[in-house]
């Protein structure tokens, strides 16, 4: 069976590419979109920390929401954490996935710790981009259905 390779592409407000990488498509319906991605080199991540090459990446983009989630695994196969991008629902035409990242995030560690990061980021880019104000409601919407999904144990923490 050939593998599809998907380039995803993280881009700021202004459609300027911040993040490319590449994954395998595990599965794509009319709502989710499942791709599968290994780091093929150590990253030095400012709120994550060391991440090891061999690291796993299981990333969940649904078509109809404001954030995605990446589901990472160390290369031993244990759960490393999860990580919460909040952004505006992904554009998925062929083989390419783009997203805005309006730059709050969520880190949770395996022990259920959580923590809201980059709020001073988002804050700065909607003045500096203009966020309009649906824009700015639709990211603290995503962000309150994220942390009920993450108390509730809902799928993907599941």
């Amino acid at each position: 069976m050939d593998q599809t390779i998907i380039t995803v592409n993280s881009r700021k407000f202004d459609r300027s590419i911040s993040r490319t990488w590449t994954c395998e498509l595990v599965e794509a319906d009319e709502s989710l979109i499942t791709l599968l991605g290994v780091f093929t080199f150590d990253v030095s991540h400012p709120n994550l920390g060391a991440i090891a090459q061999g690291t796993v990446s299981y990333e969940y983009f649904w078509q109809d929401r404001w954030y995605n989630v990446f589901r990472f695994h160390n290369p031993d196969g244990s759960l490393r954490n999860w990580y919460c991008n909040i952004c505006m629902p992904p554009e998925f035409v062929g083989t390419t996935l783009d997203y805005i990242d309006l730059d709050i995030d969520i880190v949770i560690w395996p022990d259920g710790t959580r923590e809201v990061l980059d709020r001073d980021e988002f804050a700065a880019n909607a003045a500096a981009f203009k966020y309009p104000a649906d824009i700015i409601n639709n990211a603290e919407t995503a962000l309150s259905d994220v942390l009920a999904m993450i108390d509730n144990a809902e799928f993907p923490f599941s």
